[in-house]
């Protein structure tokens, strides 16, 4: 009975999930009358649409400096070629999906009918209940984490009370007007409340699903947002939290005889909070191509054509090259913690601890003997933080994260000018230094519906 219930709940989303869309917010009715039990809720925080990412990574992974596509129309035409342009919005289509806003704000709802109804779910003990809802939380705060980085202005402590970023929507009924935007600072709050909120009601342990929630995931997404919200010694804290309390473990490329067995990326040894993602295909720029040593695994392990010396002529591409690796993982590793708690040593001049973590990175990616020859050494806090930030672009690059690297290293003045060209080198787009392009637009289809709801410039 209970595989019939999940194969309902399942069909229910699909359909919900493609189907029609509410005027304010582009999310659908849930058929929550399938939920009675706690083990259905339980059942619906397993589903597919929870834990693995569809437009909403490859969108921002087409807005980075990681990739460079040269077969460009100008002026740009296409759906992809807008976004990898940083037009103002994706399409004026108003029937059109929203994409980024649209896709969060949907898992946002599902969270949401956790929320709302497990308390009164029949069966299940108090504490079973309070996990679920504890993973809820965990889940919606990761979702608003997303949208506040794509619709909010990068985290700056002296505006963030006035810079607007999304509405906190809490309840699961759509029929409801959205709520006005809330500021940055309100949204953070929003996030880190639901996640302490949390913790105490988490798993230990989500080694058999690490898609779902557990003490160690949330420690992992406090350290992502703290990072984000550049309050660096909190991130270090929360990320060295995460490190000593989750069973995973990095993945060692240089050594193929231990790689996982199974292409599901959620269960890889290494994912402390797994979303499974697309990205597929990819061209690098030969800008961040030149960042690899010639010892690095990662060549050969993700990146398919290497040899190529044309621009887009090598690919991440990892199906091609090796299949369980063809997922990207835009929940949390390991490695990213690793990194998290070096950038943030370092920022605190703190090097041994700093290069300590960037070197568990590199014994993992990088061949050569003894271990130690592996081993980035400098005595000058820049220059260690450079090459940690240089690190962090090499393990993550089409893992969602780079375009909210960029914005936050762009308040740093650490970004130059990004210039989109055609192959004859035409120049198609700039995103300058401090654009306001780094803050994305509310989706038209959003405030045709909604006239009230204040723009982005």
């Amino acid at each position: 009975m209970k595989k019939i219930i999940y194969i309902t709940v399942q069909l229910v989303l699909c359909c919900l999930f493609f189907s029609g869309c509410d005027k304010y917010l582009d999310v659908e009715p849930k058929g929550k009358q399938l939920l009675k039990t706690a083990g259905d809720f339980d059942l619906w925080l397993n589903n597919t649409l929870l834990t693995t990412e569809t437009d909403a990574d490859n969108i921002l992974n087409l807005m980075t400096d990681n990739i460079d596509i040269p077969a460009i129309n100008n002026p740009p035409i296409t759906f992809s070629e807008l976004i990898y342009t940083w037009a103002p919005q994706f399409s004026n289509d108003v029937s059109a999906p929203t994409y980024l806003w649209g896709e969060h704000y949907k898992r946002i709802s599902l969270f949401n009918t956790v929320l709302i109804g497990i308390d009164a779910a029949q069966g299940g003990t108090d504490s079973q209940k309070k996990s679920l809802k504890a993973e809820a939380l965990l889940g919606r705060a990761h979702s608003y984490f997303y949208l506040v980085n794509e619709y909010g202005k990068p985290y700056d402590a002296a505006t963030a009370t006035t810079d607007l970023a999304v509405p906190f929507v809490t309840s699961d009924d759509v029929s409801k007007k959205s709520p006005p935007r809330s500021t940055v600072a309100e949204i953070y709050k929003h996030i880190i409340d639901d996640i302490n909120a949390a913790i105490p009601n988490l798993p230990e342990n989500n080694s058999n699903a690490r898609f779902r929630g557990s003490k160690a995931a949330a420690y992992s997404v406090l350290a992502r947002v703290y990072l984000y919200r550049r309050a660096y010694t909190e991130a270090l804290r929360y990320a060295e939290l995460a490190l000593s309390n989750t069973r995973a473990v990095m993945i060692d490329y240089t050594n193929p005889t231990t790689f996982p067995t199974v292409t599901n990326v959620v269960s890889h040894p290494d994912a402390i909070y797994g979303r499974a993602s697309v990205a597929v295909g990819l061209p690098l720029s030969i800008e961040l191509k030149n960042t690899f040593a010639n010892n690095d695994a990662r060549r050969t392990v993700l990146y398919f054509n290497w040899a190529s010396t044309v621009r887009g002529g090598t690919l991440f591409y990892a199906a091609a090259i090796t299949p369980v690796f063809q997922l990207t993982n835009s929940g949390t590793t390991v490695q990213e913690m690793h990194l998290i708690a070096a950038e943030c040593a370092a920022r605190a001049n703190s090097l041994t601890n700093a290069l300590s973590h960037l070197n568990e990175v590199r014994r993992n990616r990088l061949t050569g003997t003894p271990l130690s020859a592996r081993d980035y050494s400098a005595s000058n806090p820049q220059v260690v933080l450079d090459e940690i930030l240089a690190e962090r672009r090499r393990e993550l690059p089409f893992h969602g994260l780079r375009w909210f690297d960029m914005r936050r290293l762009d308040m740093e003045d650490r970004m130059p000018a990004i210039v989109r060209t055609t192959m004859q080198n035409v120049e198609v787009a700039k995103l300058e230094p401090h654009s306001k392009r780094y803050t994305l637009q509310v989706p038209i289809q959003v405030v045709s519906f909604n006239p009230d709801m204040a723009q982005n410039p």
